[in-house]
């Protein structure tokens, strides 16, 4: 079985992504200078982790906290609406019951209407050859549909399907410093939803409490951004899993109704691949670490998901879907969607139904071939072969020119891997220096009066 962490053969920078994964982690750490606890780490063991998480002084999202300013940077604009990021209290029960309904709906509907979504990306492939694709962009455009569809229920036209991906694209992009943060592009989308919400298109009651253009950034924020960031990341997870693992891709392809298997294929991915580094909380009352420590109100505490999911485990850093076989979620160290206890994504049941469909409607078309690398920041969108189940091999039962792309990809992956890496890094630290100079949760709290949550100042950014 192949390790997550094998490295790659004819690659000596095999290392670099990890690198920059942890510089990236470390920098989250240190934007709050010394106030900032991160756990599972150095003393602090999972359990502290699970207590602490679940703690309800751990409810506090931007305010108070230096990393908020970082977060609130990439994701404008309307931080200040997005769920994630919404202080805890009534604004926050009303738009989340809002999301909640509208995320409901029937099984079978909501996995046809997955499968639908990407069998029109997939249909613009190539019957008769290999195609060299990079797996978040293949899928993004059909889980844009998706979520349109969610929203405004009715086809999503070219147009709309254009902008939810380019603003999607440029959210993760900024996220992951491969690119700078573009507010145009992503106004685009901004006013197209103004445009459809004024003029009452959305066929859902949306939260009362928001003005209009808040109405607009919570759809933007909520559903065309993270949702369908998200799901376009798992996706391309789970496909380039498959294809850097035959076995249980043979598996899946020989047996594609067992579902019991696919969901832990799921389990296995978000666990070795969680969708979330860091997520940060500020207490918002004492929360006790140990019989001696105790963390002081107005802390920040950084909660590590790869740290977290790597530990119980034996073979923790390999693929493994089989384990699942003897183990239950619900009584080892893995959250993929978060603790109930504090605020859960609120897609957790829909996210694993549409994932099954999408993954279905893929192998159902092709078989997934990868030499590049496997990493939870997936920088690279998941460089991997298609090849039509139709495709006919040659005379020696090779698949023509299949030999010769896999060493390309693998040739590709490592010269990236060093010149992706410097880019993140020059990135990052412009980003970081421009939010730090905006301060937009940091002046948004600031400028607040009492009881009210105004529109956070969203100045554009480097173009």
């Amino acid at each position: 079985m192949v390790s997550s962490g094998t490295k790659r053969a004819g690659s000596d920078t095999w290392w670099l992504p990890r690198g920059v994964v942890a510089l990236r982690v470390r920098l989250f750490e240190k934007v709050n200078g010394d106030q900032v606890v991160t756990l599972p780490g150095g003393a602090y063991g999972p359990e502290v982790f699970e207590r602490v998480y679940a703690h309800p002084a751990a409810n506090g999202r931007s305010e108070g906290a230096g990393l908020s300013d970082l977060f609130w940077y990439w994701l404008a604009p309307g931080p200040e609406v997005h769920q994630e990021h919404l202080e805890p209290g009534e604004r926050y029960e009303e738009v989340a019951a809002v999301t909640r309904r509208m995320l409901a709906g029937g099984s079978t509907e909501l996995a046809a209407a997955a499968a639908r979504a990407m069998a029109r990306v997939l249909d613009t492939l190539p019957g008769d050859r290999i195609s060299l694709v990079r797996l978040r962009d293949l899928v993004m455009p059909a889980w844009a549909e998706f979520c349109y569809e969610t929203v405004f229920q009715e086809p999503c036209p070219p147009r709309a399907r254009k902008l939810i991906t380019d603003h999607a694209a440029d959210v993760i992009n900024a996220l992951k410093c491969t690119g700078l943060r573009h507010p145009r592009r992503r106004a685009r989308l901004t006013a197209y939803l103004r445009d459809r919400v004024a003029a009452g298109d959305v066929p859902h009651e949306l939260p009362a409490s928001l003005s209009l253009t808040e109405r607009v950034h919570y759809l933007q924020g909520t559903f065309f951004n993270t949702a369908v960031v998200q799901l376009s990341e798992a996706t391309a997870h789970v496909l380039l899993a498959l294809a850097r693992h035959p076995e249980t891709q043979d598996r899946l392809r020989d047996e594609p109704d067992d579902d019991q298997y696919l969901t832990h294929v799921l389990d296995e991915t978000m666990r070795l691949y969680p969708l979330f580094g860091i997520a940060h909380r500020i207490t918002t009352g004492e929360i006790p670490l140990d019989e001696g420590t105790t963390l002081p109100s107005g802390s920040v505490v950084c909660f590590s998901y790869p740290e977290y999911h790597a530990t119980g485990y034996e073979r923790a850093d390999e693929f493994d879907p089989g384990r699942w076989a003897s183990l239950s979620a619900k009584d080892v160290h893995h959250i993929p969607y978060g603790m109930a206890a504090n605020r859960p994504c609120p897609a957790w049941r829909l996210s694993p139904l549409v994932l099954r469909a999408a993954v279905r409607e893929v192998l159902g078309r092709h078989r997934l071939d990868s030499t590049a690398s496997h990493t939870r920041s997936n920088p690279h969108r998941g460089p991997c072969l298609l090849i039509p189940h139709a495709l006919t091999p040659g005379p020696a039962g090779r698949v023509p020119r299949l030999a010769a792309l896999r060493r390309f990809v693998a040739l590709r992956d490592g010269v990236e891997d060093v010149t992706r890496g410097v880019r993140q890094l020059v990135l990052g630290t412009v980003m970081v220096l421009h939010a730090r100079r905006l301060r937009l949760a940091g002046r948004h709290f600031e400028k607040r009066p009492a009881g009210r949550c105004p529109v956070a100042h969203t100045e554009g950014g480097p173009r």
